[in-house]
């Protein structure tokens, strides 16, 4: 059995563009226009995510939690292609600005998607 999550955008070719190009999904299946509406599937180190336009497929500010093994490399990653965070990228009291030892023994960032949307890296 899959689970698979799969979050609203508002434009796939801008959530395409982020997913792609900053967090280093592939889009592997979908519709083959990619005009609004429309559907997606990404896919990461073996794992998939669906994207949809579509009214009605899912709502705008869902969560989703990734499993990484080394989230200080992923973060400098993801910033080293873009991703902007809210203020001080090295302020530790936040997780939106990198990565932060939780009280419950993991280590995470959060990064939020165009669409309001967040995805939860999360090292165990």
């Amino acid at each position: 059995m899959a689970i698979i999550p799969s979050l609203r955008c508002r434009s796939m070719r801008q959530s395409l563009a982020f997913y792609s190009g900053v967090l280093d999904f592939e889009r592997v299946d979908g519709d083959d226009e990619l005009s609004d509406p429309s559907f997606s599937v990404l896919a990461r180190d073996g794992s998939h995510l669906y994207l949809s336009s579509h009214r009605g497929d899912g709502v705008f500010g869902s969560v989703v939690a990734i499993t990484t093994s080394d989230i200080d490399a992923l973060f400098r990653t993801f910033r080293a292609r873009g991703l902007q965070t809210p203020g001080n990228p090295d302020a530790p009291q936040h997780v939106h600005e990198g990565p932060i030892d939780q009280t419950w023994g993991t280590r995470e960032f959060y990064v939020e998607d165009p669409d309001g949307n967040t995805l939860r890296f999360i090292q165990g």
